[in-house]
């Protein structure tokens, strides 16, 4: 290998290589439905009271968005697209969505606010430490390990049943006992979801800190 070469291959990957690669324009459009998600949750009100119809869609366009987030991986790793923006906007893209369906639903009333403000730490600073990382030396945008992988796979699973106005199918009066076994188990995955939410956070500090992978 000449001196060229080596230079070469020791050389940190920019940013913007690849940037317009299949995946990421796949990830780029994650983001724009988001947006759309996110005006149409809004426009529907607390748990789709004010226009039940958006509040479907929001819900159906969530779940569009979360599913996505496997195809555009599945594109990188098929193709040899993985690229240091795509590691990059990849989780950025699955914040923006979950991050913001939380807000939302917690100022709708719908989720307890302690819950997303632990979500928010836990997210916002990880994502900062992303770049903190891919600042120093030689650093790079590590991928996602499985405990974050796993909060994610939770956390998008709970607010889609939150998401969804399953009580439209319910008498106006009484909650029957299936609608009532349904919200529990919303609420519970979404908790299972915080827990790894902090744990691989936990993990992703030790590992920055410890010179180890990281966790998402």
């Amino acid at each position: 290998m000449t001196d060229e070469q080596t230079v070469q291959s020791s050389k940190k990957p920019s940013l913007l290589d690849g940037w317009n690669t299949p995946a990421n324009l796949v990830t780029y459009s994650r983001i724009v439905l988001v947006v759309i998600f996110l005006a149409l949750d809004i426009m529907a009100g607390a748990w789709g009271s004010d226009n039940l119809t958006l509040r479907w869609v929001a819900a159906i366009l969530f779940i569009i968005a979360a599913s996505t987030d496997k195809i555009d991986g599945w594109m990188a790793r098929t193709y040899n697209q993985v690229t240091e923006m795509g590691k990059l906007m990849d989780p950025i893209a699955d914040k923006l969505l979950t991050c913001g369906a939380l807000i939302v639903c917690s100022a709708f009333g719908e989720l307890g606010w302690w819950v997303t403000v632990l979500f928010l730490i836990r997210e916002i600073g990880i994502t900062v430490m992303r770049f903190f990382v891919m600042e120093r030396p030689g650093g790079k945008v590590i991928a996602a390990a499985w405990p974050g992988k796993l909060k994610t796979v939770f956390q998008c699973v709970g607010l889609s049943m939150l998401l969804l106005p399953m009580w439209q199918f319910a008498p106006s009066q009484n909650a029957p006992t299936w609608l009532v076994v349904y919200y529990f188990l919303t609420y519970a995955v979404i908790y299972v979801a915080l827990i790894l939410c902090l744990y691989s956070g936990a993990i992703y500090l030790y590992n920055t800190f410890g010179g180890r992978k990281q966790a998402k």
